[in-house]
């Protein structure tokens, strides 16, 4: 296999290769094969006339282009494992020479993977890789899981404060008229959980069973309905009931309910050993992550310009 590099400019090489006779006197029957359709030569049906013939109608480089095409990637792939290229970006062709029956000569541009200059890569500041685990953050683990194993109970005697729920008949009024989608019945509403219009949940807190509550609030500017924006407005509202969280003991009681230990302090144990696990990993991720960064930040190459032209070009597309 003939080739050689002609340039070579920061990454982006022009080469130079041939495909020989052999290779291009196939690839000519391919063409042939491909375009016979398009000719029509007297005493022939459409197709079948011989490639010879058409030749001599037409010229022999009737059938070169897609001959070319054919033979292209076979020799593109044998000239770039000779001269042990890496290319990194589709080959571009710049020039067809001395092509005839005998084969033909390319020129083909291609970005090659860049020679990579490491800078300084020690010295990237990152945390320990062994952490430790505070009593806050046990604590906190632990208090998750209380929540997680709550139960919802009904308190007839509960003042209603963030989280609870409140089961609530409403209606609202704006200039003392009810307005339409204003009313619901049996609605449960979990204070704190802005389902709300703004306002609205925080002037339920304190009210318990059977209390008669006038709300008052204002429609945002942003509000999706178009004639209530930017209102004031009147909700009626009797709190039905009032749903508590119940939560669990934190003790051997519950270590058995929500795991295989016996003991809470086994749990804990274990929780904590699940998140120094958890902290860790992150730890090594970000350190890892830290350190990639810095060494990037000081490498010295020349990215191909023709691979910078294929991403803009794919970014444009999407």
């Amino acid at each position: 296999m003939s080739a050689q590099i002609i340039n070579n400019e920061k990454n982006v090489v022009t080469i130079e290769f041939k495909i020989d006779k052999d290779s291009f006197q196939k690839a000519l029957k391919q063409s042939y094969e491909k375009n016979k359709k398009h000719f029509t030569i007297q005493g022939f049906r459409k197709g079948k006339a011989p490639r010879k013939l058409i030749e001599a109608h037409y010229g022999k480089e009737v059938f070169y282009d897609d001959a070319v095409e054919f033979a292209f990637p076979t020799a593109y792939e044998s000239s770039i494992e000779v001269l042990e290229l890496a290319p990194v970006t589709r080959p571009i062709l710049e020039d067809i020479e001395d092509i005839s029956e005998e084969g033909a000569t390319l020129k083909v541009k291609l970005g090659v993977k860049p020679e990579v200059t490491l800078g300084e890569y020690k010295g990237a500041e990152i945390e320990s890789l062994e952490p430790e685990i505070t009593e806050e953050e046990l604590n906190a683990e632990m208090e998750k899981m209380q929540e997680q194993n709550a139960r919802i109970i009904t308190d007839d005697d509960a003042n209603l404060k963030e989280k609870d729920t409140a089961v609530i008949d409403f209606e609202g009024f704006i200039d003392d008229v009810a307005f339409e989608g204003g009313a619901g019945e049996d609605y449960a509403l979990v204070i704190g959980s802005d389902t709300f219009i703004p306002g609205f949940e925080e002037q339920l807190i304190g009210h318990k069973k059977g209390d008669e509550v006038e709300v008052k609030v204002t429609f945002p500017e942003t509000y999706h309905a178009e004639e209530l924006k930017g209102k004031e407005a009147v909700f009626k509202v009797t709190v039905k009931e009032v749903k508590v969280k119940e939560l669990p003991k934190l003790d051997d009681e519950f270590a058995k309910d929500v795991s295989e230990f016996d003991t809470l302090e086994e749990l804990k144990a274990d929780t904590k050993e699940k998140l120094l696990e958890t902290k860790t990993k992150e730890r090594r991720a970000e350190a890892e992550r830290k350190v990639i960064d810095f060494a990037a930040g000081n490498v010295e190459m020349d990215v191909p310009s023709l691979l910078v032209d294929e991403e803009v070009a794919r970014m444009v597309q999407k």
